[in-house]
């Protein structure tokens, strides 16, 4: 079994490619060790001890290494891990009752009713056009919230803490939204 490589915008963020569906559907994002006790692969990628993020897509994982971490020093042993997870088939998340699934309170923004029209642009880009983008970068962009012509997006994966998110949502994102969708004032991540 090969599993690519690819570098993200994000400099402390690797996409790991194993020629396979990782999340058939949705995206997984795991930012603690606690919080990635939910998936055998996700606690063992963390108990590296250098792993502070792991993001599972459609067809990657990305993780995301510690500032002052190397690589070159962490890279053959996320490879170890993915080749063992992967070549035995292992499932992606631990057996149990719904009730040992823990999902993270998100802060979320109540839609308008009235903006519901508008909700609905806007999810469809972001839906086309942004997330297949993002998720070339090894990372996803959740919609939050649209409120008096801004709306909230949440970024995952190897777009949380990229230095060029910034230019991304602003030069990019935004710049997407306000020429489709007049009523967009300003995008901001939360």
């Amino acid at each position: 079994m090969l599993i690519e490589t690819e570098a993200t915008p994000n400099p402390a963020t690797v996409k790991f490619l194993p020629g396979r569906v990782v999340m058939g559907m949705g995206t997984r994002d795991f930012a603690t060790p606690e919080e990635a006790e939910a998936s055998p692969l996700a606690d063992a990628l963390f108990g590296l001890g250098d792993v502070t993020g792991v993001f599972f897509g459609g067809d990657f994982i990305s993780v995301t290494i510690a500032p002052g971490a190397q690589w070159s020093d962490v890279k053959p042993d996320i490879l170890s891990i993915l080749l063992e997870h992967f070549s035995v088939n292992m499932p992606l998340f631990a057996p149990g009752s719904a009730g040992d699934i823990f999902v993270p309170e998100e802060e979320e923004f109540a839609d308008d009713p009235e903006d519901a029209e508008i909700v609905s642009q806007i999810r469809e880009l972001i839906d086309t056009r942004v997330r297949p983008a993002v998720a070339n970068d090894g990372g996803d962009i959740v919609y939050r919230g649209f409120d008096k012509g801004t709306v909230y997006l949440r970024m995952q994966g190897a777009c949380s803490g990229c230095p060029s998110s910034t230019a991304t949502l602003k030069n990019g994102i935004e710049q997407l939204l306000k020429h489709y969708v007049p009523e967009v004032t300003e995008v901001r991540a939360v």
